[in-house]
Order: C-alpha cells, then sequence, then structure tokens
C-alpha cells in the first residue's frame, strides 16, 4: 500500500512523505470541519432539513475533495462555501421569496455550466471578464454581509427603525454565549492553534449548555438521511422569475470560479507548485471543483467550493493530493456526529420570522474578518475602480443582496471607464452585464418587477 501511495501521488518527487501527508490532511481538517456544523444552520433557516444538509455537506465534500487529490494531486479541500450558503439561504430562498428546492435548481444550473466551461475550455472568459478590484471589494462585500448576519444571530445588534440597526442587548444569554465562543477563536487564532475555530464552537456549545439554552443531545450516531433533500429540485415557477433565476446563477457560477481560481494560486503558490507562474493541471482542478458543486447540489447543498483553509495543511509539508484524501475520509468521518449539530443548532426565538443562533454565530463574523483583507488589493487611488469597488461591498451588506452590490459595481465600473475613455480596461461582457443589470434596475422600478 506504502508503495502504491508512492507512486500515484509522487510523494519523493514532491519532497514529502506518507506521515507527513496524513498530518498536512489532519491539520486542514481541523481548520475547516466548522463547516460541517454551520452549514446546517445556514441552509437550515431556509426550511432545509438539517440532518439531511450535514450528510450532503460530509459526502459532497469528501467525494469533491477526494476528486482533487486523485485528479488534480493538489493538497486542496472542498467543502460548501461560507457566502455561497449565506446568498442561497438569506437572499435567495430569503429576500427573493425563492423556495429552497428552486434555489438548489438555480445552483445546479450555475454548476453544470461550470462543468461545461471547464470542458470546453471557457472559464478563463469569466475570470478576465472582472477587473480585480471588483474581486476584491465582492468578496470584502460578501465578508461583510456574514459578519453582520453572525452580529444579529449573536445579539449584538438589532434592527431599529430610527438608525436601521442598533446595539442589542449585551446582558442577553445569546450574547454571553456568542462572546465566549469569540474570544476562545480569536485568542487561539493569535497564538496560532489550529481548530481554533471548531474549538471556539465547542466552548460556545458548552457554555449555552450551562445556560440551560441548548440541550446536549450525545456526541456519535449513526449518519442522518439525505432523503429530505436529495435530488430535491423544483423549476416549477421559475418562468415567472426568470430574470431573477438567470442573475441567481451568475451570482452563484461567478462566486464558485473565483473562489476556486483564487484558492488555488494561493495555496499552490505557497507549495512551490506553480510553474513559471502558471498552474499545472488546472484543468483537472476546476474540475474536481465543479463536478463537486452538481454532486453536492445533487445531495441537498450549496456550492462545493477550494477552501483557503487548505493552506494550513501545506504549512504542514502537504504538497500533495494524498493530503487530500486524507480530508475526505475525515469528512465521511463527521457524518458520525450529527447530534452534535443539532445542539448548535439551538435557535433562541426573537420574533416569529427572527431566531438567533448564538453557538454558530462567532464562526460567521470570524470568517467574515478573514474575509476583508482583500481590501487593502483594490486601487484606492484611482477613482475608476475605487467607487465602483466602494459601492460593491457596501451595498451588499446594507441591502442583504450580493446580486445588487455585484450589480452597482458593474454599472458605475463601467460608466466611469466610458466617461473617461479608458474603455479597453473592462472586458465587453462586463459592459454587457453592466447593461443588462440596468436594464433590470429599470423594469423594477417603472413595472414593479
Amino acid at each position: 500500500m506504502k508503495e502504491f501511495l508512492e507512486r500515484k501521488f509522487r510523494l519523493k518527487e514532491n519532497g514529502t512523505n506518507l506521515r507527513t501527508e496524513i498530518i498536512a490532511g489532519l491539520t486542514t481538517f481541523l481548520t475547516m470541519c466548522y463547516i460541517i456544523f454551520v452549514n446546517p444552520v445556514i441552509l437550515g433557516s431556509a426550511n432545509m432539513d438539517k440532518g439531511a444538509v450535514m450528510f450532503a455537506t460530509c459526502v459532497g465534500s469528501a467525494i469533491a475533495t477526494f476528486l482533487m487529490g486523485i485528479l488534480a494531486n493538489y493538497p486542496i479541500a472542498l467543502a460548501p462555501g461560507m457566502g455561497h450558503n449565506a446568498f442561497f439561504a438569506f437572499i435567495v430562498c430569503g429576500a427573493m421569496g425563492f423556495t429552497w428546492k428552486q434555489a438548489l435548481s438555480a445552483n445546479l444550473v450555475s454548476g453544470s455550466i461550470f462543468v461545461l466551461l471547464v470542458i470546453l475550455g471557457l472559464s478563463r472568459l469569466f475570470i478576465e471578464m472582472v477587473p480585480e478590484s471588483l474581486r476584491h471589494a465582492i468578496a470584502v462585500g460578501i465578508g461583510l454581509l456574514l459578519a453582520m448576519i453572525g452580529l444579529q444571530w449573536a445579539g449584538f445588534i438589532k434592527g431599529s427603525p430610527a438608525t436601521l440597526v442598533t446595539l442589542g442587548d449585551l446582558s442577553s444569554k445569546s450574547v454571553i454565549i456568542s462572546t465566549v465562543g469569540f474570544l476562545v477563536m480569536i485568542i487561539l487564532l493569535v497564538l496560532k492553534v489550529r481548530g481554533a475555530i471548531i474549538i471556539g464552537l465547542l466552548s460556545s456549545l458548552l457554555t449555552s449548555i450551562l445556560l440551560g439554552v441548548a440541550k446536549f443531545e450525545g456526541i456519535l450516531s449513526l449518519p442522518p438521511s439525505p432523503k429530505p433533500t436529495f435530488l430535491a429540485f423544483d423549476f416549477g415557477g421559475i418562468t415567472k422569475h426568470w430574470f431573477d433565476f438567470v442573475a441567481i446563477v451568475f451570482v452563484l457560477l461567478f462566486l464558485d470560479i473565483f473562489d476556486t481560481v483564487g484558492t488555488l494560486i494561493g495555496v499552490t503558490s505557497q507549495a512551490g507548485l506553480l510553474k513559471n507562474g502558471k498552474l499545472p493541471k488546472a484543468k483537472e482542478a476546476l474540475f474536481s471543483d465543479a463536478v463537486g458543486t452538481v454532486t453536492g447540489v445533487c445531495l441537498g447543498t450549496s456550492t462545493i467550493t477550494s477552501y483557503i483553509e487548505s493552506s494550513a495543511g501545506v504549512s504542514q509539508g502537504g504538497r500533495t493530493g494524498l493530503t487530500s484524501v486524507t480530508v475526505s475520509f475525515l469528512f465521511i468521518i463527521g457524518l458520525f456526529f450529527s447530534p452534535l449539530v443539532k445542539t448548535m443548532s439551538t435557535a433562541i426565538p426573537v420574533t416569529e420570522s427572527f431566531s438567533q443562533y448564538p453557538i454558530i454565530a462567532p464562526a460567521l463574523i470570524l470568517v467574515g474578518a478573514f474575509m476583508l483583507t482583500g481590501v487593502r488589493l483594490i486601487k484606492w487611488d484611482d477613482y475608476t475602480e475605487a467607487i465602483p469597488s466602494f459601492l460593491t461591498l457596501l451595498i451588499m451588506p446594507l441591502t442583504f443582496s450580493i446580486t445588487e452590490g455585484i450589480a452597482f459595481g458593474f454599472i458605475t465600473y463601467a460608466i466611469l471607464k466610458i466617461v473617461t475613455g479608458r474603455t479597453k480596461e473592462a472586458h465587453w461582457l462586463l459592459y454587457l452585464l453592466a447593461l443588462l443589470f440596468l436594464g433590470l434596475f429599470i423594469l423594477r422600478t417603472y413595472l414593479g418587477g
């Protein structure tokens, strides 16, 4: 077996060994396994069965990560993306009013298009379309949106008719639970302890049990059934809202491609796997990601994408797909922890339409903070880049809409490049999409659509 793994993953050629790869895989898993507990809560807020979502999260992540290891031989793990799941639950199912089955249908279409683009070699066209500043602004905007949701779930902020939001009740149990979890996370983070997020979640879980908010349901059990969400698609009623449906597909596709490309370049660069600045087996890596999304959607989760947390495993010496294969097996083991998911998803009702999730909230806040690092890469000294980027990252959290943020960014970017005579600095597809978004706003304004 050892010789087979040596040949298959070319361990010596990549300057690594079996023990190092397994440790690297365990390290990566510890930094990202929080998604097993967070994803069911986020998608569960859209009325999806939490147990089925957990099954889809573990199995979908395992399959996608295994493919990445076998096909591309890269130490990169995949799982449902934070930001993607928020868009799915809070915007598509929440603000836009689609059912979760219709949202899964849109996700299936976007994933299938991604697979087709990779096979045809057209994914690069999509990457070149969006200017670098807007790419970073979109990531920052999603981070702010996630953080805002986390702060609401924690009870730190609440709605206010006078100021949009205001400070919540800092003496509430929700705030106490979330504060404990968040403090543990950030302290462990600055001390460079692996698995800071999952340890922090366990801390908030313990606090909620001690305060009588959550009921301990156990740790291990047989895996939950995937039946409630398996192939649960619904394309009915989409024709009445076809423009919104197309916009949803576009955003899902856009987010997946850019998350994947950014992570692939970042992690492989750290691992020293780039050749002359280019990514060998880029097609295999993108294909693994795209197929992972389709697989995950069929099982019942939102977009599966490459995780930047993979860099943790690389820092421990992970250099090959054996790291990914190790992570995939650990995700399968994660299936047996469904009682913990049930406890972590404990909600505190606030109104008939809103509940707080204080155990999970700290993870959303911290992941949101991680996504803000790209703000320094925006070209703030060029107003044709800075203003569209500013509108993009600001409008997303204020309107609770990733789509609206992208639309405002594209429209203002196109206008400013045109009036300054710098039209060649933007891809022709961006101008086309800006025109389509502008047309959509006009239709909504004057026709009430």
